[in-house]
């Protein structure tokens, strides 16, 4: 089971995803804009790390967004992880 800073964080990250598709924009073109590695920036957008204010303030900057929009849910649906179920 999930705790809530990993549904929180992955909620982060699917929105941040989002704001970033709408503006057509790569992980690897949009991470150097930001001053990070798109490896990592690619944890953020997974959920899997732990963003500090000042990630979140460069990437909303970046998105050209005020830092409250990231906290916005997001319209998208996460897929669950794993293998798709197998057609009958």
């Amino acid at each position: 089971m999930a705790t809530r800073t990993e549904t929180a964080q992955r909620s982060l990250g699917l929105r941040i995803q989002e704001l970033r598709q709408v503006r057509g924009e790569t992980q690897e073109s949009f991470a150097p804009k930001i001053g990070m590695l798109p490896p990592n920036y690619a944890r953020i957008e997974q959920g899997r790390m732990n963003v500090t204010i000042d990630t979140l303030v460069r990437i909303a900057a970046g998105l050209k967004v005020e830092l409250a929009e990231l906290f916005i849910a997001s319209k998208a649906k996460r897929a669950k992880p794993g293998r798709p179920p197998k057609a009958r």
